[in-house]
């Protein structure tokens, strides 16, 4: 399945070993970008060693170092990494727990976050590894690389709670802010709205399956109805290679051609348009904002570091309320925030 991947120096990726083959794979480009994306790293650069920026689909979203002792190991989807990742949450973490008597002397050097989709880490998990070309990381308890924490959408926890793997119940820490369109830097098409996009012609990138792909639908059906909102999919375009790494797949066919227009969760939108912006524009679309999906922090059993585990998850708790609006999720109410997911 990730075949065309090979490993990485600082942060875990790949280097664009079949880019060339999936750009002449037989795909009509309109109107390409000279170059794809190279995606900025999250973690800091290391003297001396060589790292390698990938591009869409050939980066293993794996941030830390493999081959060191874990100090934490996070489970989750790419949905919200910008914040998972940024300094207001992994980044300051370190610093709060020393700063807490009882966490003061925990080793915090080396947090590993995988940020994949959901399928692809329960796949990870009940198969006990995943693999980048001829490499293969074993994703196991022996190996240190296994999760400590998994944060996701429901059913993807429910699955893992019958395999095992989490305990059984979770707690909702985040909600989106419903869906937005993505086009292009000057929007030559001139998209403003859902109807825009059936329009002849008119190229739509859609998340490939899951709760995000059916709120799409869900969304352009209430404000377009049914028969437009199958014309979404009848328009809908691809890329070869592609691999439903959604949070780098849908940006890629929109700059480089693929796509007219990506249509996906809010805060990824705003994510993309932010991090690019030679590249991308935002268009809000107003009323949608019902059309939304909740993600849940579920604590594995038995954790192989329990103390970094329970002193992240006061941490987090503790601030992600308020960061999550920061980037673009939806502020959650006294009742929302913190509630419980029974998994059983």
């Amino acid at each position: 399945m990730m075949n065309r991947r090979a490993f990485l120096g600082t942060t875990l990726g790949v280097a664009g070993l079949n880019t060339c083959n999936a750009r002449s794979a037989g795909a009509v480009v309109h109107n390409a970008a000279p170059e794809p994306l190279v995606w900025p790293l999250v973690a800091k650069p290391q003297e001396g060693i060589r790292s390698f920026a990938g591009h869409t689909d050939t980066v293993l979203d794996v941030i830390g170092r493999l081959g060191t002792p874990p100090s934490l190991v996070i489970f989750t989807e790419g949905n919200h990494l910008m914040v998972l990742s940024s300094d207001e949450i992994v980044g300051a973490f370190p610093s709060w727990a020393k700063s807490q008597p009882k966490y003061a002397n925990l080793d915090l050097t080396n947090i590993i976050l995988t940020t994949l989709p959901q399928p692809i880490l329960v796949q990870m998990i009940r198969t006990g590894g995943v693999a980048l070309g001829n490499l293969t990381l074993d994703t196991s308890r022996s190996s240190g690389f296994y999760p400590d924490i998994v944060m996701g959408y429901p059913e993807p926890l429910r699955q893992l709670r019958r395999m095992g793997v989490i305990e059984s119940q979770a707690r909702f820490f985040s909600r989106n802010r419903g869906v937005a369109l993505l086009v292009r830097k000057g929007n030559p098409l001139g998209i403003h709205g859902l109807a825009d996009l059936v329009r002849n012609g008119v190229r739509i990138a859609l998340p490939d399956s899951g709760d995000v792909r059916a709120q799409c639908l869900a969304a352009a059906e209430a404000q377009l109805g049914k028969p437009a909102a199958s014309a979404l999919t009848s328009a809908e375009t691809n890329f070869p290679g592609r691999l439903g790494i959604m949070h780098r797949d849908l940006p890629e066919m929109v700059a480089r051609g693929y796509a007219d227009v990506a249509f996906t969760w809010y805060h990824l939108v705003s994510f993309w348009a932010r991090a690019f912006p030679d590249h991308f524009e935002f268009v809000a679309v107003p009323g949608v904002e019902s059309f939304f999906t909740k993600i849940a922090f579920a604590p594995t059993v038995n954790p192989l570091r329990s103390e970094a585990a329970k002193a992240f998850d006061d941490f987090f708790f503790a601030r992600a309320r308020d960061v999550y609006p920061r980037h673009d999720f939806a502020r959650m109410d006294d009742t929302e925030f913190g509630a419980p997911l029974g998994l059983d």
